[in-house]
């Protein structure tokens, strides 16, 4: 049985590797008519509504506003329909609640190209969601 993919969950943050994850989704969403949802997960703690915006999440939103610009930009170039969405907290463990909790077909995560042993003594979101997912992921390198 074939993988039918509609729904793509590209990780970014900004780095080259992550859009290089998105340039693989972008090809992989041309060929099957998929949309693309780009998230970035900044690493503190869910800001309560009533409570004002602190200059750190200032920070990291308007961060996470130039990624998701420049990579709807890339999408819709290629024709391809973009999502963004912002979450917080451990960024491992939020893409991997959200692909699962959302739906997603596919994970496209770039790597941050390092050795076996050094992701294994410094950790690395691409090698949590590797082996956390429920659903399949491509790592990019």
């Amino acid at each position: 049985m074939a993988l039918q993919i509609k729904k793509i969950l590209v990780p970014l943050d900004g780095s080259s590797n992550s859009f290089r994850g998105l340039d693989v989704a972008i090809q992989m969403a041309r060929e099957s008519n998929a949309a693309i949802t780009g998230l970035y997960v900044a690493g503190i703690v869910k800001p309560k509504t009533n409570d004002p915006i602190t200059p750190l999440e200032k920070i990291l939103l308007g961060h996470a506003q130039k990624i998701m610009k420049k990579a709807k930009t890339k999408a819709a170039q290629k024709g391809i329909l973009f999502f963004d969405r912002v979450s917080y907290g451990d960024d491992g463990k939020r893409i991997v609640e959200i692909a699962d909790k959302q739906n997603f077909d596919l994970i496209v995560i770039g790597s941050r190209g390092m050795g076996a042993a050094k992701e294994f003594f410094l950790g690395s979101t691409s090698n949590y969601v590797l082996h956390k997912s429920k659903k399949p992921v491509l790592i990019a390198k």
